[in-house]
């Protein structure tokens, strides 16, 4: 089963003194990449939130930001810390004027009151502690469950999607075969004939002509490219199926296969078949460009 690292998943858990919300979003890179967004005061909490986000997602670039709102009770405890509240009002107000413009005051004050240490708060008991810690465990748990089904939502979108390629450069790669039968015979015979002149020199030598012509139609044959392109369209498919499926093994076989619609195109020395093995390249391109996006 593909899993893309394209990702989203939210979450929002309340209790009578805390509503938590937790909020993932994923996109494609080589590695795990965290960058967490955390309230200051639960800051502490970042390494096990982000052995969390390890634990569930294996690769992408991830962006996860926690809010933690008190609700009720939980903010009875809680009081503006007036004196620092002031000293950012006025910095701001200040920086404000110096940038020439006149600031809103209740715009201001909304901003102080945002700043860090705004608020002073009774230190919580153990047991609140330990519940708010449960409680912001699960809500990142669910955030990072609806990511994980968004991206197997979009793993069986990618899925069609290759499936789709394999399947047109398949049905190229039998037009070639239908293009192949003729063609070697008309190379045979376009050597012999522009050979014919030299049959009547003395020095002409049968042996050699024929160890040449052999030569020439060996290395415009394409048979074996043929069914080594055959067997990498069978396996890349079979790798979608399986347990082990994943970007780079998919993109390895994506090499191997425009491997041999190169050999293809550059062997054939023929217009037509060129010009289909174009429509494969452009149709391994699409592949390429969305393994780079599956875990």
């Amino acid at each position: 089963m593909l899993k893309s690292m394209t990702g989203f998943g939210k979450a929002t858990i309340e209790s009578a003194t805390l509503s938590v919300t937790a909020e993932v979003k994923s996109l494609n890179s080589k590695f795990l990449d965290i960058f967490c967004r955390i309230p200051r005061n639960y800051s502490e909490r970042e390494i096990e939130i982000r052995n969390l986000i390890t634990q569930n997602l294996e690769r992408g670039k991830v962006e996860f930001t926690l809010t933690v709102t008190p609700l009720g009770d939980g903010s009875a405890g809680t009081v503006v810390n007036r004196a620092l509240v002031k000293a950012y009002f006025k910095d701001l107000h200040q920086t404000a004027e110096e940038l020439s413009f006149s600031p809103n005051p209740t715009d201001v004050l909304r901003m102080a009151l945002q700043m860090p240490n705004a608020y002073l708060a009774d230190a919580p008991t153990e047991e609140q502690q330990l519940a708010e810690i449960a409680q912001i465990h699960q809500t990142v748990l669910e955030a990072l469950k609806k990511c994980t089904e968004f991206r197997i939502q979009e793993g069986r979108a990618l899925d069609r999607a290759f499936k789709e390629a394999i399947k047109k450069i398949g049905a190229l790669l039998a037009e070639i075969e239908v293009l192949d039968q003729n063609r070697i015979p008309a190379v045979r015979e376009r050597l012999r004939k522009n050979a014919r002149d030299l049959l009547q020199d003395e020095s002409f030598d049968q042996n050699r002509f024929e160890q040449e012509l052999v030569y020439y139609v060996e290395k415009f044959d394409i048979s074996e490219e043929k069914v080594r392109l055959k067997n990498h369209l069978v396996y890349f498919l079979e790798t979608i199926k399986s347990k082990d499926s994943n970007g780079k093994k998919l993109n390895f076989i994506a090499q191997e296969i425009g491997r041999e619609i190169n050999t293809i195109g550059s062997k054939a020395n023929d217009a037509p078949i060129q010009h289909l093995v174009v429509q494969m390249k452009d149709e391994l391109e699409k592949i390429k460009e969305q393994t780079a996006n599956i875990i």
